[in-house]
């Protein structure tokens, strides 16, 4: 038997599970942690662009206002993209 070709695949392997899949599912750890801790009052955008302050949070979704004019949305959690100011806003 050649060992070197089992060796060699067993190193692709490893290599494809560390470069690839382990910060994958980092990531994906860290969105899901950030989606749980979702909190009245947190500025968020949403995966479409969508900026706005959160005023009510449920297991399953988010509602959002928007805009002074109180135009409010409701999110399912997994639409947020991430927490925090991410664009200053160009009216004011």
């Amino acid at each position: 038997m050649n060992y070197t070709s089992i060796i060699l695949i067993i190193a692709m392997v490893a290599i494809f599970y560390f470069l690839l899949i382990r910060p994958e599912n980092k990531k994906k750890k860290q969105q899901q942690e950030m989606r749980d801790n979702l909190a009245v009052g947190d500025t968020i955008t949403t995966i479409g662009g969508i900026i706005g302050n959160i005023v009510y949070v449920s297991d399953d979704f988010i509602v959002i206002e928007t805009s002074e004019d109180r135009v409010r949305i409701r999110f399912a959690k997994w639409a947020v993209s991430t927490v925090g100011k991410a664009a200053e806003n160009p009216e004011k």
